[in-house]
């Protein structure tokens, strides 16, 4: 449960940088670029924080 409010609150945010990259017209391509990187930085750093730790 909590990587899947980590992963919302991390859409959220590539949906606002986003959003503001499209109103300071920057090419889309660009936009997509910046968006499936932060997507990649998302899912690890997510993974890193809300993964357990096996008890060995």
């Amino acid at each position: 449960m909590s990587f899947g409010i980590y992963a919302i609150g991390y859409l959220v945010l590539i949906a606002g940088v986003a959003y503001l990259a499209h109103l300071m017209h920057i090419p889309q391509h660009y936009i997509v670029a910046i968006a499936l990187i932060m997507l990649g930085v998302g899912i690890v750093t997510g993974v890193q924080t809300t993964r357990q730790r096996d008890p060995s």
